[in-house]
């Protein structure tokens, strides 16, 4: 009898077998501006982050956020995150266009390593502003600052050599789209600061953790 009921339980319908749930943190896409977005793509709630890379509540901000935002809400599906560029300076700008290297599947672990190092190139960026020699052409201006500020030394830990980190750069694609982004951020959204954030559209007024998560729907987790 044991025998039968176990052939039985085996010829259960595929149907009634549950599958496993979703990880959506592992899903990142490029939008049409631009941005990356990780998560559910029907996801109910959309949550998009305004960053610059030279901005110190910014790099606070992903520090305390990341980690609740991925398990509690992005992983399950009922949040997305986009990242858009609010570009502030010509290092910022530096920046951003390194964390486009790789594309959408290495983006947001380039965006978290810029803003885990930023004090250690910041304190670079610092010296290279006051000090250095500048080339006068904006692409060999940026390629001089990703090399002499650290953060050619960081994308390469990362697994990028400088060739491909000086194409990054030079990709004018990818400058026009951090410029588009940035050109929302400030002009059409009309975000007061760095990190700004909007959820389903609507702009939300303070610029950490705990003013976002507030403004999440309930139903977001």
């Amino acid at each position: 009898m044991k025998k039968l009921l176990s052939l039985s339980l085996l010829a259960l319908p595929a149907a009634l077998v549950a599958a496993p749930a979703a990880n959506w943190v592992s899903r990142v896409t490029m939008t049409p501006i631009g941005g990356h977005y990780m998560g559910n793509p029907a996801a109910p709630t959309k949550l998009v982050e305004y960053v610059s890379y030279t901005c110190s509540h910014c790099a606070h901000f992903v520090s305390e956020a990341s980690a609740p935002l991925r398990t509690d809400y992005v992983k399950g599906g009922r949040v997305g995150v986009e990242v858009r560029n609010a570009v502030r300076d010509k290092y910022d700008l530096t920046a951003a266009l390194l964390a486009r290297c790789g594309g959408p599947a290495k983006f947001m672990g380039n965006h978290e390593a810029l803003f885990a190092n930023q004090s250690a190139w910041i304190t670079q960026v610092e010296s290279y502003d006051r000090d250095a020699q500048k080339p006068a052409d904006q692409i060999p201006a940026l390629q001089d600052i990703g090399q002499k500020t650290g953060l050619y030394a960081l994308m390469n830990k990362r697994g990028f050599t400088n060739a491909q980190l000086n194409a990054c750069i030079a990709n004018p694609q990818s400058m026009k789209q951090v410029l588009a982004m940035t050109d929302e951020a400030w002009t059409k959204v009309k975000i007061t600061g760095t990190p700004g954030f909007t959820i389903n559209g609507t702009k939300v007024d303070g610029s950490n953790w705990a003013t976002v998560k507030a403004a999440l729907p309930p139903a977001a987790r």
